[in-house]
C-alpha cells in the first residue's frame, strides 16, 4: 500500500507542472521558455529517488534507523552525501557567477567554503561521532543541564534551518523559473512536497541516497563542462587565463585580488562566519552519527573535503572559461549588451548576461553541451536543491522531535514510535512552512539569510559544541548565555548592516543609496568573540549549586575529550586501578557508537 502510496504522490504533484507550464511573464525573474529536455530528465531522477525512498522505508523501523540510517553508512558513502549535502545550486551557480564577474576574488567564497573542513576533520569529528547519539545537542548538552542546554541548541539550530531553507525555497522558486519554465509557486511546492515525501516515508536513509545520486551527478556535470571547456583552450590554464583578461572589461584586474571584497575587516568576518559555520551547521553535524564508528567519520570527512575541493576548482574552471567562450555567442546576452555588427560589446560583458550571472554556468552548458546537455545541467541542478532542502528538514525535524520533545518535554520517557512519529509530524509542519515562506518571500531579497545562517552557526552552535568538548570548566549557565548571547548578537548585528537595514528595509543615506547602521556586512568577527567571551566569563563567576555539582564532576571527569580518552585508555587495560575499576566509571556505552564513552555524572 505504501508502495502506491508513494507513487500516487508522485503523480499528484508533478503530472501537471509540464501541462501547466507557459510562456508567460512573472515576478522579477524572467521565464524561459518550458525546457522539455531539463523537466523529462528531472522526472527520471525524481522516479528514480521515489524508488529509493521505498526501499528505504522499508528498512527503517527504529528511531536509530530514522535518524541516523541505522549506523551503517560507509566513511566514502557519507563523505558523497555530505558533498551533496554542501554543494548547493547556490554554490555550483553562485560561485561561477562571481568569478565570471569578478575574476580571482570569486574564490573568498569557495575558500572560505572549504577550510572549515579541516577544523571538522581535526577537531570535532570524531568527538562528535563518540559522544553523541542523533543530533549535535546531544554532545553539547552532554554533561551540563538537558533542559536548558537542548533547548538553546534546538533553537539555535531551528533558526539556522529557517533561514538556511528560506532562502533555498526563494533560490529554488527562481532558479527554476529560470531553467524550467515553470511557475514560481509551482517550483516551489514541487520542492517542498518532495522534500517531505523523501523524509517522512525515507527518513537519513532515503535523504542519504538522494545527497549521494545529487552529488556524483552534479561532480560528473560539472566536470564534463570543465574539461570540454578547457578543451577549446588546448587544455592550457595558462591560455585560458590569458583569453579571459583579454575578453573581460576588468582586464588583469580579474588576476588579482580586492574587486569584490574590498574592506579587509568585512573579508576576515566573511571568512570567520564560513570556516567556523560549517562546523556548526546542524545537518552537516548530523550526518556523522549515520557512520558506525569515529573512524569512518574521520574518513567520511576527508572523502568529503577532497569531493568539495575538486567541486570548488570546477567552479573555479568553469567561470574563467565562460569569460571567454559566452563572450562569443550573442546569443545569450540582452539586446542592449550588443554592438551593431551582433557582437557582444566587452563592457556589457558582466551586466549584459540575460538571466544575470548566476546563470553563467548554465549558459556555458549550453554552449559547451547543446541542449541535452543543457537540460542535464538543469535537471542536477533541480536535485542539488531537493538535496540540500531534504537534509536541513531532516535536521530541523530532528531537533523537534529528539531534543525539545523526547528530551525535554517527555525527559526520556517517551518510546521510539512516538518520536519517529513527532518526527513525521514535524517534517509536514516544516515542509508547510517553508512552501508558505518561499512563495511569501518571492519578491524580497534574502541574499542574507544564507550569510546569517552560517553567522548564527558560527556564533551560537560551534562556541558551545568546542568548548563542551575541550573546556572542562564549562557550566551548563557560561553555555547557556554564551549560546544566546552569540544567536542574538548575530541576528541584530545583520540586522544593523546594509544587507538588511539598506537593501531590506529601505534606508538610504544623503545620496541616495542603502546604508547600514554598522559598516559589517557580516557580524561573525563580533558575534563570535562575544559568545565565547561570556561562555568564559559566566562559566569562571557561576557559583549556582548546579555549577559547583559540575565542578566536582569536573575535578574527577576533566573535560569530554580527556575522559573519552580515559575511557580508551580502561577499555585496553591502560592505567587502569581499582578504585576506578571498582566504581565502574568509564565503561558505560551510550548512543549506538562502537567506540567507549564516559559519563561525567557518573563521577559524582
Amino acid at each position: 500500500m505504501k508502495r502506491f502510496y508513494l507513487w500516487g504522490v508522485l503523480l499528484a504533484l508533478l503530472a501537471p507542472f509540464a501541462l501547466l507550464a507557459g510562456p508567460a511573464v512573472t515576478g522579477e525573474v524572467e521565464r524561459q521558455a518550458t525546457n522539455y529536455t531539463a523537466i523529462t530528465m528531472f522526472l527520471v531522477f525524481v522516479a528514480g529517488t521515489l524508488g529509493i525512498t521505498y526501499w528505504a522505508a522499508k528498512r527503517t523501523r527504529s528511531a536509530k534507523d530514522f535518524y541516523t540510517a541505522g549506523g551503517g553508512i560507509t566513511g566514502f558513502q557519507n563523505g558523497l552525501a555530505i558533498a551533496g549535502d554542501y554543494m548547493s545550486a547556490a554554490s555550483f551557480l553562485g560561485i561561477s557567477g562571481l568569478v565570471f564577474a569578478s575574476g580571482y576574488d570569486g574564490l573568498i567564497y569557495s575558500i572560505g567554503f572549504l577550510v572549515g573542513w579541516p577544523v571538522i576533520m581535526f577537531l570535532i569529528a570524531e568527538q562528535i561521532r563518540n559522544l553523541g547519539k542523533f543530533t549535535f545537542a546531544d554532545v553539547s548538552s552532554y554533561r551540563f543541564g538537558q533542559t536548558q542546554i537542548r533547548t538553546m541548541a534546538a533553537i539555535s539550530s531551528l533558526v539556522v534551518v529557517a533561514f538556511y531553507l528560506i532562502a533555498q525555497m526563494v533560490g529554488a522558486g527562481k532558479l527554476i523559473q529560470l531553467l524550467f519554465g515553470l511557475d514560481y509557486w509551482m517550483a516551489v511546492v514541487a520542492v517542498g512536497a518532495l522534500m517531505m515525501v523523501y523524509v517522512i516515508f525515507g527518513g537519513m536513509t532515503a535523504t542519504t541516497w538522494v545527497q549521494i545520486i545529487k552529488a556524483v551527478l552534479l561532480l560528473s556535470g560539472a566536470t564534463f563542462m570543465a574539461v570540454v571547456a578547457l578543451s577549446t583552450f588546448g587544455f592550457s590554464p595558462e591560455e585560458m587565463f590569458r583569453q579571459a583578461v583579454e575578453a573581460h572589461p576588468k582586464a588583469l584586474a580579474i588576476m588579482s585580488p580586492g574587486s569584490l571584497v574590498t574592506d579587509p575587516v568585512n573579508a576576515i568576518s566573511l571568512g570567520l562566519a564560513l570556516m567556523f559555520g560549517t562546523a556548526g551547521l546542524p545537518h552537516i553535524l548530523m550526518r556523522f552519527f549515520t557512520v558506525p564508528d569515529a573512524k569512518e567519520a574521520r574518513k567520511s570527512v576527508f572523502y568529503a573535503t577532497g569531493f568539495i575541493g575538486y567541486f570548488y576548482i570546477l567552479t573555479f574552471i568553469i567561470g574563467f572559461a565562460a569569460i571567454v567562450l559566452l563572450s562569443q555567442h550573442p546569443e545569450f546576452f540582452k539586446p542592449e549588451a550588443l554592438a551593431a555588427d551582433g557582437s557582444v560589446i566587452k563592457d556589457q560583458l558582466v551586466k549584459g548576461i540575460d538571466g544575470g550571472t548566476n546563470m553563467v554556468a548554465i549558459r556555458l552548458a549550453e554552449a559547451v553541451g547543446g541542449n541535452l546537455f543543457l537540460g542535464f545541467i538543469s535537471a542536477v541542478a533541480f536535485a542539488t536543491i531537493l538535496a540540500v532542502v531534504a537534509g536541513l528538514t531532516l535536521a530541523g525535524a530532528s531537533a523537534i522531535s529528539h531534543d525539545l520533545y523526547a528530551s525535554v518535554i517527555a525527559r526520556g520517557r517517551s518510546n521510539e514510535t512516538t518520536e519517529i512519529r513527532i518526527s513525521k509530524i514535524a517534517t509536514f509542519s516544516l515542509g508547510l512552512l517553508a512552501i508558505v515562506l518561499g512563495i511569501v518571500f518571492e519578491s524580497q531579497n534574502v541574499a542574507f539569510m544564507v550569510g546569517l545562517a552560517f553567522a548564527i552557526a558560527a556564533s551560537a552552535n560551534f562556541p558551545v559544541l568546542i568548548t563542551s568538548i575541550f573546556w572542562g570548566k564549562m557550566t551548563t549557565n557560561g553555555a547557556l548565555v554564551g549560546g544566546v548571547v552569540g544567536l542574538i548578537s548575530a541576528v541584530v548585528l545583520t540586522i544593523l548592516s546594509k544587507a538588511v537595514w539598506g537593501d531590506v528595509l529601505g534606508h538610504v543615506g544623503p545620496d541616495g543609496k542603502p546604508v547600514g547602521l554598522i559598516a559589517l556586512n557580516n557580524p561573525a568577527i563580533i558575534s563570535m568573540p562575544l559568545a565565547f567571551f561570556f561562555i568564559w566569563i559566566v562559566s569562571l563567576l557561576d557559583r549556582s549549586e548546579q555549577a559547583k555539582r559540575e565542578h566536582r564532576r569536573r575535578g574527577r571527569g576533566g573535560s569530554l575529550r580527556s575522559g573519552l580518552k580515559r575511557a580508551k585508555s580502561d577499555r585496553f587495560g591502560l592505567a587502569l586501578d581499582g578504585k576506578r575499576a571498582g566504581r565502574g566509571l568509564w565503561h558505560v556505552p551510550l548512543g549506538h557508537s562502537k567506540e567507549m564513552r564516559f559519563r561525567p555524572w557518573d563521577l559524582a
